[in-house]
């Protein structure tokens, strides 16, 4: 990926939490961990994971939301050229601008005190992005017909809507500054499936006609593999497999991306009884195994595995991936 093609990127980026108070001082929780990723200009780039990989913190690190620990990331669009690991002051007002988040839960993320108008014109406001209430309010229609919202919603508040309606008018909130980057983390995954169906479909209109880049965070695969351009998947704060989505859907090259996939559903009654079940929970952050994070749950897993740490091969392909034994494995899979 070249570049000129790249809105974010980021090299060895690390974001860890001091915790605690043990005998010994205080651990360190390793949420996100050497993480490579390069994420296009006006892509749709997923990430996927088990809870507690890690998702949401490279989310909100690549949003200047926490401090990173180490590594370097960079934002660079056709205006400006960004260093988020030393980003402040009047260049990290003008970042929040040009990326913005879509929560989770639509029923939290919104104000109960305040209508729509109001929730969707704050950011406005805050950032003193335009000059008058008649501008204000030009801007909050334009941006809520975007999103499929009726002008009678503005006076409205938030409690007499359902999760598909707070949540487009989350979506119009985050989109209402302009951002050129935006992180949706798990943003259908409180809604029904056919409302689902309906926002995606919104986020990916928005995203052609916008010209917005996307990082959808999500547990879903179903929902990545019909939404997504690239997929990233993440074990224990590292990504340890990266691929064109269509590319890895056909054939996942990590132990542990297999497993995943395995699990989606099927209708095929051929299909039923072949998830592959992974033993036991993933280990603590702040007590990581050697080598290989992966290797206390894998069946695949050999000395090697116990004692030194892959890194993201790049074959060349565009397919990426941390496993000693991939090319074994893909070939066993082929015999």
């Amino acid at each position: 990926m070249s570049a000129t093609g790249t809105l974010i990127s980021a090299r060895g980026l690390s974001v860890g939490f001091r915790i605690g108070a043990g005998l010994f001082g205080k651990s360190i929780l390793k949420a996100v961990d050497k993480v490579d990723i390069d994420i296009a200009r006006g892509s749709f780039f997923g990430l996927v994971g088990e809870s507690g990989s890690g998702k949401t913190t490279l989310g909100r690190a690549l949003l200047k939301a926490v401090p990173i620990t180490g590594g370097t990331a960079r934002y660079r669009d056709d205006e400006v050229d960004y260093d988020l690991t030393t980003l402040s002051g009047a260049a990290l007002k003008d970042y929040r601008k040009r990326a913005q988040l879509i929560f989770q839960d639509p029923y939290a993320a919104l104000s109960p005190r305040m209508t729509v108008r109001d929730i969707i014109a704050e950011p406005l406001e805050v950032m003193g992005l335009t000059g008058s209430r008649e501008e204000t309010d030009a801007k909050v229609r334009e941006i809520a017909a975007r999103c499929r919202l009726n002008l009678e919603h503005l006076r409205r508040f938030p409690h007499a809507f359902s999760g598909g309606q707070r949540q487009r008018i989350s979506i119009a909130r985050a989109l209402v500054s302009g951002p050129k980057f935006v992180v949706a983390d798990e943003s259908v995954a409180a809604l029904d499936v056919s409302i689902q169906a309906d926002v995606l479909n919104l986020l990916k209109e928005l995203q052609r006609d916008l010209g917005i880049t996307f990082l959808f965070i999500s547990h879903d695969l179903s929902v990545v593999a019909h939404t997504c351009d690239h997929l990233a998947v993440m074990y224990l704060g590292r990504l340890v497999e990266t691929a064109p989505t269509r590319r890895i859907f056909a054939a996942p090259r990590h132990p542990y991306t297999r497993a995943l996939f395995s699990a989606i559903p099927s209708l095929d009654p051929d299909d039923r009884g072949r998830a592959q079940k992974l033993v036991g929970e993933i280990p603590s952050p702040t007590n990581q195994p050697p080598g290989c994070k992966f290797h206390t749950r894998c069946p695949h897993a050999i000395d090697r595995c116990k004692v030194e740490e892959p890194e993201l091969e790049h074959p060349g392909d565009g397919h990426e991936v941390a496993c000693h034994r991939w090319r074994e494995l893909m070939a066993e899979t082929a015999a």
